[in-house]
């Protein structure tokens, strides 16, 4: 401060002459280089949507839960949870580093089971995490930051789109192994196994747990041993994303399966958890992180330098949506309630695959439509090629990704007719 009051600082200052190419620097933009992105795929979808003016268009691009007529659905045990939460009249001070306490052991408990060997010998260490998204980002940091192994991560080929850019601005390199079959529209076994016996000794592999975005395919139990078998034989560390646990076939338990059974197996692994999809909580921006350990004291090691990694990024995670997701974990009712419903969404999903498969064979389709009905979870592989997509959009105002891949959360009883229609005139 003592030097801008200086006079004889301010006496150069004004004896300076500008010269042209400091006027030039002055007048241009810091960002004058920055260039234009792309356009988010499924945003984009989105802003057609909206712009369309036919009344029976369907967004079905978007991952999030529509009830049968259509609207967002706030589920009745969080607009209970809130109701508790809100009569205790509870503070807004900071949540720790690593997020609400009684949050992280029911998110762990709801993932490896109440009675597993992991949380009771210690060895796990689960931090709240700003949903799914936030997740991820966190084990790719960490991994980037003290995994000695290769810089690789070998993500099912496809995968959901943010996990390349996650890992990739990480630090981390991406690499890809078999996993869908167009031609079966079904999941490609011996590719996947094939691929993963050649990936080298202690890269990263990512799992989806279930209901396997964007495809819908998942591994049977024998097949998901088998990769087990393999993935331990070649001495891999196992990355699974776990987004729709329960929302997947309405069981948390079978689709907390594969997790269980690889960390039975004896896999240390990271596991991300979004509660997005299964509490309806998108915009709350809930999820976990955790990792498995050898050991508690390894355990206490990697929570210290999880909570450096998280300092610098956001300092703490939010607390409503954590506080709604441990009322309902933790309270009996609300649990028994949440099973319920999200039983209850599962099982739309599944009735409308059922009624688009059979709508389409109504309409005279010769096409197999089986794998509408085999695939699970919340999205859908339909096989449209390219240009079956842009007719369908055209001529019905039906929307959705280049790639095929729809939304079942979109589709209703009102509407599924329609889309088999659509569906069967751009495929005869």
């Amino acid at each position: 401060m003592a030097l801008l009051k200086s006079n004889k600082v301010f006496y150069c200052l004004g004896n300076i002459t500008p010269s042209l190419g400091v006027l030039s620097s002055r007048n241009s933009s810091w960002w004058g280089g920055v260039q234009m992105g792309p356009p988010d795929p499924i945003l984009g979808v989105s802003e057609a949507f909206k712009k369309d003016t036919n009344p029976k268009k369907m967004n079905l691009g978007v991952g999030a839960y529509r009830d049968d007529q259509g609207k967002p659905y706030v589920l009745n045990c969080v607009r209970k949870a809130e109701a508790i939460i809100a009569a205790k009249q509870l503070d807004k001070e900071y949540l720790a580093i690593g997020g609400l306490g009684d949050f992280t052991k029911a998110c762990a408990q709801l993932a490896l089971g109440a009675d597993s060997e992991v949380l009771k010998s210690g060895r796990n260490i689960t931090v709240q995490t700003i949903s799914g998204t936030g997740s991820l980002r966190i084990g790719a940091n960490f991994l980037s930051r003290f995994h000695g192994g290769p810089r690789d991560v070998y993500l099912p080929k496809p995968s959901w789109g943010n996990h390349t850019p996650i890992f990739r601005d990480a630090g981390m390199q991406l690499k890809a192994y078999r996993y869908y079959d167009p031609s079966t529209c079904g999941f490609d076994f011996k590719g996947a196994l094939e691929d993963i016996s050649k990936i080298p000794e202690q890269s990263v592999i990512l799992l989806h747990a279930c209901a396997h975005n964007p495809t819908g395919v998942d591994p049977r139990p024998e097949q998901w041993k088998e990769i087990s078998d393999l993935v331990k034989k070649r001495n891999l560390l196992v990355f699974f994303d776990m987004a729709y646990q329960g929302f997947a076939s309405g069981d948390i338990d079978r689709d907390a399966w594969a997790v269980r059974y690889f960390i039975e197996q004896g896999h240390n692994i990271l596991l991300s958890q979004s509660f997005a999809k299964n509490m309806g909580l998108y915009g709350e921006r809930v999820g976990g992180f955790s990792i498995v350990c050898k050991d508690t004291d390894e355990a206490k090691r990697v929570e210290s330098q999880l909570k450096i990694l998280i300092r610098p990024i956001y300092s703490n995670p939010p607390m409503n949506g954590a506080r709604i997701a441990t009322t309902i974990l933790n309270t009996p009712d609300l649990r028994s309630l949440w099973l319920e419903e999200v039983h209850s969404m599962a099982n739309r999903i599944i009735k409308m695959r059922e009624q688009l498969a059979a709508g389409l064979k109504k309409q005279g389709s010769s096409h197999n439509w089986q794998h509408v009905i085999d695939q699970i979870g919340m999205f859908c592989f339909t096989g449209l090629k390219p240009e079956q997509v842009e007719r369908l959009t055209k001529e019905f105002s039906v929307y959705m990704t280049k790639d095929g891949r729809i939304s079942m959360a979109g589709v209703s009883s009102g509407n599924v007719g329609y889309l088999a229609e659509g569906i069967h005139t751009v495929t005869k």
